[in-house]
């Protein structure tokens, strides 16, 4: 019969972890469940739109996990090259060593039998066949830290992020401030009239939208008056009459 751990080595992991930092979980420890003679890992998921801070906090649990003086290993898929070609790198600049690839089964060939937390960037870059990774990863007994897009600039599931969601054990969900309203924004906004799914950018071809600002066809955008109302709506304000 197969073994659960595929072509995975079993290791012998420590019992005390820092606790996942998803809504819902409490400070202090937590211990690493015990089934029948083995440990079982996890899979955390943070998602959400662009410029929602979600590397910024896959780095934030990283660091922590660096001061407990635990083994990590980070991946990025190879065509997130904006910022840093080794480095999973925030939009405020804050940066993680990591190894590039290409496809999600060389985390397998990749992973060291010491590891014991493992952190991905951009998941949505990944094929599906990220999810059965990951599942190997937590039951060989690794923490998994998985961040990304949830949605594409349409608005869709993207990529292996509903799967992740569907079999995390923490999944936390982030907002971006919307770049036209203020409001809370849970979409991304495409600016350019690309139409592959995958058009790797940062603020040049990107903006976090609101649902009610949300314009994935950019019929609204092009329907915008060539002064913008707020500055139109001041200028008529001090004319003289």
């Amino acid at each position: 019969m197969d073994s659960i751990y595929g072509d995975l080595k079993p290791v012998v992991v420590s019992l005390l972890f820092p606790p996942p930092c998803g809504e819902g979980w409490g400070g202090g420890e937590i211990f690493m469940t015990h089934y029948s003679g083995r440990y079982s890992g996890w899979v955390e998921v943070v998602c959400g739109p662009m410029f929602s801070g979600k590397t910024e906090e896959l780095i934030r649990r990283l660091r922590l996990v660096q001061i407990a003086k635990q083994r990590i290993q980070i991946f990025k898929p190879l065509i997130d090259n904006r910022y840093h070609d080794t480095c999973i790198s925030s939009h405020n600049d804050q940066k993680f060593q990591c190894t590039p690839i290409s496809d999600a089964k060389q985390i397998i060939d990749e992973i060291n039998d010491t590891t014991r937390v493992v952190g991905i960037d951009e998941a949505q870059f990944f094929s599906d066949e990220l999810v059965d990774v990951c599942e190997k990863l937590a039951n060989r007994g690794i923490r998994v830290i998985a961040s990304g897009l949830d949605q594409d600039y349409l608005g869709k599931p993207f990529g292996p992020m509903p799967k992740l969601l569907a079999i995390a054990e923490s999944v936390l969900k982030l907002k971006a401030v919307c770049m036209v309203c203020g409001e809370s924004a849970t979409k991304t906004q495409r600016l350019t009239a690309d139409t592959d799914q995958v058009v790797v950018g940062s603020g040049e071809c990107y903006e976090a939208r609101c649902r009610a600002c949300f314009d994935p066809d950019l019929t609204l955008e092009l329907s915008k008056p060539a002064v913008p109302v707020s500055k139109k709506v001041k200028t008529e304000a001090f004319m003289p009459r």
